[in-house]
Formats: C-alpha cells, structure tokens, sequence
C-alpha cells in the first residue's frame, strides 16, 4: 500500500490534529475505567511510550529517507515537524498526569522522584517548549539557521539522552524496559550512518536537518 500524497492524506495539520485528539481519547478512556492515582500512573507510562514512538519517527526521518528512500519514509520526513509536535502534545499530556500524581498521592510521588530528576526533566521539558516554539519558518528565519540549527540537535540529543537514561534505569525493574533502549540505540546509530559512510567516501551532502 502506497502512502497518498493528496490534500486529504494523513499528514501536515490534520496529522498533529489527529495525533492530539488520539493521545487525549486515550488519556480519558483511561481515566474513566480507573478514575484514580493508578489510573494516573497508569497514563503517566502509556504516554511515556507514545512519546518515545513519535520522538523515534521525527528523531529518523531524515535518516530513513536517505537509507530507505521510498513513499513511507518520504512521508515521515515531509511530516518530520508535525510528528515532533505531536511528540510535545503527548508529553505535555504526561507531565500534566505527573502533576496529578504529586498531587494525589505527594508520599509515593516523592519516593519515586529526586532532585535530579526535576532538574534533568526540566531541562527537557525547556528544550521541547523551545523547540516547539520554534518549529516554525518565521522562527527560523527570526533565529537564522544557525542559531536554529544549534537549538533543535542540541534538543534533540538532550531529549534522546533523557530517554535512554530513563529507560535504561528501569531495566533492573522489568527486562522490558531493555526493547526501548534498543530502539533508541538503533536509531541513532541510523542517525549517524549516512553521515559516516559521507565521510568515508569522500562525497559531501548537504547537512540533514535534525
């Protein structure tokens, strides 16, 4: 199945729409079969995978296009900043279920919560309102693609690190906190690919976007 390219497509606007609408049915099915601190908790860790999915999809979409060129992966780079979007809508969904925890249950939600762990997800929730913000053209041509430029991999990066250390620190918990960390690993590695076989072979490319 070819992936459309008309006006109706799943994609630009109506993608984030649909993205946006989707993640908040799920947050309040959720909360209406069990309208309490686990159901919240519960909402906390299904958006916490949503977001890795769609931070995955933006954090490749240059890369696949260029190992896999094909009209799936040209959708995901055509739609690299509206799935990065949706990325920031379900994890503003996740940062208001944690509020909700620490204000349900402040006991459990400062045992399993540190200071470091208020200043690292601060520092991520300031890069994505930043990125967001600036994911726009006016933005970059107000910035200038470099300073823009600088900003979003800075992001990203800090943002796939959070990840990765989040993910990794559970897998002491529950062995299946190993597959996210997998993924992210395989995606940066599809990341850096093109850019090294570049090097190796002595062609330049124009610098992907992050």
């Amino acid at each position: 199945m070819s992936v459309p390219n008309s006006k109706s497509a799943l994609q630009g606007w109506r993608l984030l729409s649909l993205l946006s609408l989707g993640l908040l049915a799920l947050t309040g099915v959720v909360l209406a079969l069990q309208p309490d601190v686990a159901g919240v908790r519960l909402v906390i860790r299904l958006t916490a995978r949503t977001s890795l999915a769609l931070f995955l999809l933006a954090f490749t979409a240059g890369a696949a296009a260029r190992q896999w060129p094909g009209p799936w992966t040209h959708w995901q780079l055509r739609n690299r900043r509206y799935l990065g979007l949706g990325f920031a809508a379900s994890h503003t969904i996740h940062l208001a279920a944690i509020a909700a925890f620490a204000s349900l249950d402040p006991a459990a939600f400062h045992g399993a919560s540190s200071m470091g762990n208020f200043i690292t997800g601060g520092l991520a929730y300031l890069f994505i309102a930043a990125m967001s913000a600036t994911s726009f053209d006016a933005a970059v041509a107000w910035l200038g693609p470099k300073t823009w430029g600088w900003l979003h991999r800075a992001g990203v990066h800090y943002l796939w690190l959070s990840f990765l250390f989040s993910f990794g620190r559970r897998i002491p918990m529950s062995p299946g906190y190993a597959l996210p960390v997998v993924l992210l690993l395989l995606a940066m590695g599809l990341r850096l690919w093109p850019r090294r076989n570049s090097v190796a072979s002595g062609v330049v490319k124009a610098r992907p976007q992050p």
